[in-house]
C-alpha cells in the first residue's frame, strides 16, 4: 500500500529545475575564525515539484497521489548545492524562514560528507544546533514541502548554515557492517506515477521504497541503496520512494535515533509490529489499520525479474549506507545490470542491479573480458556469495583477489 504519489511529468520537473538553476548562485563559505552564517544557494542539485517564488522555494503544481491509498498529498523536494567550510565541524546551525498553511508542512534536512560518503538526512530546526553523524567540512541541505491535494503552498526561504561547537555528540555512528533485517516485501507497481524523489515509474522498473525520507536518494542517484535477497537471488537497488504504510519509520536505525517508534528494536518495521503484535493498536502513523507487515516496496522489475517473486513475501534487506565495506556504483544509462553465478556472460542470471545502485564488493577475480561504460576489462566483482558483476559496468576501485 502506498502513501504519497505525484503525477507530474518529467518535462515539468526539468523545467522547474532549469528555472531555479538560472536564478541563484552559491555564496562563498565563510573562513573567519568566528564563522558567520553562509547563505546557501537555492539552486537545487536535484528537484521535484518545486518552483521559485521570489527568494523562496515553494511547492509546485503537480497533482496529488494517484495511488489507492487513503492518505493523499502533494509533495515537493529540493536538494540544495553542497556548502564547504574552512575546516571540519561536528555540528551546524541552519537558519531559514518558512510558511506552512494548515494541513501542510515545510521541512529542512541536513547531511554531511564523511569517509567518502554522504550520511543519512537529519531534520533541523531553524536556529538550533544540529549534531552531524561525523565531523565534516562539507554539508548539504534538503527541503521537503508537503500539502493536501488542493490549496496550501508551503515554502522555505532565506536558508543559511554555519558550523558550531554547541551541539551534543554526533547523532549516530556508522556500523562496522551495514544492517541486514528480515522484512516483508510488497510490489509497488503504479507504472506512470511519480515517486517521492520525482522519478516517473516505468514498466519493469528498478528501485525500492522505504518508509522514511532519511534514506531517500535523489532522482537518478544511488546514494542510499539496498541489497534485497531471497534464498537464491539478490537485487541491488536505489531507494527512490517513501513507503509502505509509514513515512517516518527509519527502522534500520538504532532505537535511540529513530524518528518514531523508539521502543521498537532496530530492524523491525512499525507495520510489522502493528500487524503481528497489535503494536500502536494495529495502526500505522496515520491511524490506518495495517493490513500486512510490509517494511519495503519493490518496483516491478525488482519483484518479478530480479528476485523472481510470484507474490508478496519475506526477504533479507541490507541497508548499504548504514555500515562500512567495499562498494561500487552501477554505471549504466538505463535498465539493469545482470548479476551472474560465474565471472562470464554465460553464467546463469541470479539477480540484477539497477541503474545508479550501489553494490557490495567482497573481492575481485578475472573472467571474460567485457566492454562497458568503464572501458574494457576482464575483472569481475563478487557482490555476494556465488554472485558476480562485470567491473566494466561498475564504477569501483581495486579490491583484493577472491
Amino acid at each position: 500500500m502506498r502513501i504519497t504519489r505525484r503525477s507530474t511529468s518529467a518535462a515539468c520537473l526539468a523545467a522547474a529545475a532549469a528555472i531555479l538553476a538560472a536564478t541563484f548562485t552559491l555564496a562563498p563559505p565563510s573562513t573567519a575564525a568566528s564563522p558567520s552564517p553562509v547563505a546557501v544557494s537555492a539552486r537545487p542539485a536535484v528537484s521535484s515539484n518545486v518552483k521559485l517564488d521570489g527568494n523562496r522555494i515553494i511547492l509546485g503544481d503537480a497533482a496529488a497521489t494517484i495511488g489507492a491509498a487513503e492518505i493523499k498529498q502533494r509533495s515537493g523536494l529540493a536538494e540544495l548545492a553542497p556548502v564547504r567550510f574552512g575546516s571540519p565541524t561536528s555540528a551546524v546551525i541552519v537558519g531559514y524562514t518558512s510558511g506552512a498553511p494548515a494541513g501542510s508542512s515545510a521541512e529542512v534536512d541536513v547531511r554531511a560528507w564523511s569517509n567518502d560518503r554522504w550520511s543519512e538526512w537529519t531534520a533541523v530546526a531553524s536556529g538550533t544546533p544540529t549534531a552531524l553523524p561525523a565531523a565534516s567540512d562539507q554539508v548539504q541541505l534538503r527541503i521537503i514541502v508537503l500539502a493536501p491535494p488542493t490549496g496550501a503552498k508551503p515554502w522555505v526561504g532565506d536558508v543559511t548554515v554555519q558550523p558550531t561547537d554547541k551541539a551534543a555528540a554526533p547523532r549516530m555512528t556508522i556500523q562496522a557492517a551495514p544492517l541486514t533485517s528480515h522484512v516483508y516485501a510488497t510490489r509497488e507497481g503504479l507504472v506512470g506515477g511519480t515517486t517521492a524523489n520525482g522519478h516517473v515509474i516505468a514498466s519493469r522498473d528498478h528501485f525500492v521504497a522505504l518508509p522514511s525520507r532519511r534514506g531517500l536518494s535523489g532522482n537518478g542517484s544511488g546514494t542510499y541503496s539496498v541489497k534485497v535477497c531471497t534464498a537464491t537471488r539478490c537485487a541491488f537497488e536505489p531507494v527512490w520512494d517513501v513507503g509502505p504504510w509509514n513515512t517516518k519509520d527509519d527502522y534500520w536505525n538504532p532505537s535511540s535515533t529513530r524518528e518514531m517508534w523508539t521502543d521498537l528494536p532496530q530492524g523491525k518495521p512499525e507495520a510489522q509490529a502493528a500487524y503481528q503484535n497489535g503494536y500502536n493498536g494495529g495502526k500505522d502513523q496515520f491511524g490506518r489499520t495495517v493490513a500486512n507487515p510490509a517494511g519495503i516496496d519493490l518496483a516491478d522489475g525488482v519483484f518479478w525479474d530480479a528476485l523472481k517473486l510470484a507474490d508478496n513475501g519475506w526477504v533479507d534487506v541490507t541497508y548499504l549506507w548504514t555500515g562500512d565495506g567495499g562498494r561500487g556504483t552501477v554505471s549504466i544509462s538505463s535498465g539493469y545490470l545482470n548479476v551472474r553465478n560465474a565471472p562470464n556472460s554465460t553464467g546463469a542470471v541470479v539477480g540484477m542491479a539497477g541503474k545508479s545502485a550501489q553494490v557490495t564488493v567482497e573481492c575481485q577475480t578475472t573472467g571474460e573480458s567485457v566492454t562497458g561504460s568503464q572501458g574494457t576489462s576482464n575483472v569481475w566483482l563478487r557482490v555476494n556469495a556465488g554472485m558476480y558483476v562485470a567491473k566494466a559496468w561498475v564504477n569501483a576501485g581495486t579490491f583484493g583477489t577472491c
